[in-house]
């Protein structure tokens, strides 16, 4: 029997590890690498058009999965060129291997034809990130890089040179078992006591959620029934926390809605639960708050916390919820509730007002019905930019929708390769990219890799030729847009050319059935909808001295712009309000 060389024994192990697939462009260093794939039928080579796709794809099947993916680039530019992808899967926790390939060993440090130093470039963003420059280091490193991805919810960098992987792997080398799942972290009684006596001597609570809630949707309902709380969200807490939930209050950011800001403000307790919320402007800094995070890192971070929990959100409440005293006085949730209604109320008929004839369309109407044609569990991938917006206020989270974008990095141009790993999990699964004409140019190359492998991703292109939310980030600053117009062609045109389903939406009775036979097709489908570029700029009734900073501003301009079907949800919750 022949004996392994490095890079067999490299693709063995991740393949040990749970890794279906390695996303990447071949190139001279990685050579050895893809050649034992293609000799190992547990794992496929996804060839892709650009590397920081592949980084891209690696992180949305990561979020999908919850199992550790990879992916992988040659030396110099090639593993270069992943950098961007790879800081959106770390910042987002997706459990992510990639390899940089690297020049040949003898020649680092020499200036050689493509050098560079990943183990340098890559240190920021990633937990774990070193070179394999000896047989001798395996396979105890790359053990050690999967455990660090897995461990702590993020990236590992394994570089190894192109001749060092063609290598003997050494003899008796040592694989223990892997780490392939994440425990769940209590927190120690003293601060479940602490915790709980806080609960029970404030009148007014409020909890405030982020992703970290994934898995705790019940647990976190029961607490909030038996304290009698509001629970407003963080936008990457909407898919796990918004569904089913009668103290809903809407989502708090520069993209928030409702009276999430109210509630965590005017309450005498602040919980914050699962959520690393970077904008501490909209934290309170006159009320008592607590934070529950199973990283430590992240407790304290972003305001002054009164008591700081680290644990898992769901075993924190676990432990939590029944020695709390039940509480009765539904004042203050119910007065919140209520304001959530009547904020919704009042702004919710900004963009549906005779949208049928409104050309060009506007498209606020385009994500409400792409909302509703939707399957029940299809996966969203949403570009950075105003599609946030819309994905925010527009798709209704029920459990088993999935929401992916860049949310923490709020890179342009993810929606599309986000789109090709989450499909490639299920092929039969419903995945929808909803692409900014900006974004979805920047690495339009990859829709490419959606007809190369028959992936059934359906794009849906907000089309208003033009960089929208940097334009409202200039006019937030008093400056006459500038350099955010694009001259696009027809991308249904290209999206036909190319192989795939390709239609053109330019009025709004056409968006239907565009979008109903996009969704039939059994292929990649794109629908270019050409919207409205001035959807932004139609002017609410607002005071002079509010137009100081993007988060007002945002509220004049782009948060007056409806809400889909929270208003049917909010007034839905209103039901549980006694009636005086």
């Amino acid at each position: 029997m022949a004996k392994q060389n490095l890079a067999e024994q490299f693709v063995d192990i991740l393949a040990r590890a749970g890794v279906k697939r390695l996303y990447g462009v071949v190139g001279d260093s990685l050579n050895p690498v893809v050649d034992a794939i293609r000799r190992n039928s547990a794992i496929d080579w996804i060839h892709v058009r650009h590397e920081e796709t592949a980084a891209f794809a690696a992180g949305a099947e990561a979020q999908v999965t919850g199992s550790l993916a990879a992916c992988a680039g040659s030396c110099g530019p090639g593993n270069l060129h992943l950098i961007n992808g790879l800081y959106d899967a770390h910042r987002s926790m997706a459990p992510v291997l990639a390899l940089a390939s690297h020049i040949p060993s003898g020649e680092i440090g020499l200036g050689y034809f493509q050098e560079t130093h990943p183990e340098l470039l890559f240190q920021e963003c990633s937990h774990y990130n070193e070179m394999i420059s000896n047989p001798e280091q395996m396979p105890r490193l790359l053990q050690t890089a999967i455990q660090h991805a897995i461990g702590r919810g993020g990236v590992s960098v394994v570089s190894m040179p192109g001749d060092v992987a063609s290598k003997p792997a050494p003899e008796k080398s040592v694989e223990h078992a892997l780490v392939t799942a994440r425990p769940t972290v209590r927190p120690g009684d003293d601060e479940i006591d602490k915790l709980c006596r806080m609960v029970d001597k404030a009148k007014r609570v409020t909890l405030f959620c982020g992703s970290g809630t994934a898995g705790a949707h019940a647990e976190v309902m029961e607490f909030a029934e038996r304290i009698k709380s509001p629970v407003g969200h963080a936008l990457r807490g909407k898919e796990w926390i918004q569904y089913d939930n009668p103290y809903d209050v809407g989502m708090s950011g520069l993209l928030g809605y409702g009276a999430a800001y109210e509630a965590t403000h005017e309450c005498d307790l602040l919980i914050l639960l699962g959520t690393d919320f970077p904008y501490n402007a909209f934290l309170p800094d006159d009320v008592k708050i607590v934070q529950v995070d199973v990283r430590p890192e992240h407790l304290g971070r972003r305001s002054k916390l009164d008591l700081a929990v680290w644990g898992d959100v769901r075993e924190t409440l676990r432990c939590l919820t029944p020695r709390v005293k039940p509480k009765s006085d539904r004042t203050f949730l119910d007065r919140m509730l209520k304001k959530h209604a009547n904020a919704l109320e009042g702004v919710v008929k900004a963009y549906t007002r005779k949208v049928e004839k409104h050309v060009p369309i506007h498209p606020e109407y385009v994500a409400s019905v792409l909302d509703e044609m939707a399957d029940d569990d299809a996966v969203f991938t949403v570009d950075t930019g105003m599609n946030n917006v819309w994905a925010a206020r527009y798709l209704t989270p029920n459990g088993k929708r999935r929401v992916i974008g860049s949310f923490s990095h709020g890179s342009m141009a993810n929606a599309l390769p986000q789109a090709i790993g989450a499909q490639f999990t299920d092929p039969n699964r419903q995945v929808v990219a909803m692409a900014g004409d900006g974004g979805f140019s920047m690495l339009m190359g990859d829709f490419l890799t959606l007809v190369q492998y028959d992936l059934p991703v359906k794009v849906v292109l907000f089309n208003n030729s033009s960089l929208g939310m940097v334009e409202l980030e200039m006019l937030v600053a008093g400056l006459p847009s500038y350099g955010t117009t694009n001259k696009n062609p027809d991308f249904a045109a290209i999206a036909r050319a190319a192989g795939a389903y390709g239609v053109r939406v330019e009025k709004p009775k056409q968006l239907q059935g565009a979008l109903k036979d996009a969704f039939k097709h059994k292929g990649p489908a794109l629908v270019d909808v050409v919207t409205d570029p001035n959807a932004l700029s139609i002017p609410p009734k607002i005071s002079a001295d509010m137009v100081t900073g993007f988060a007002l501003s945002a509220s004049k301009i782009v948060l007056d712009g409806g809400v889909g079907r929270m208003l049917q949800m909010a007034r839905s919750n209103l039901r549980n309000v006694p009636r005086p």
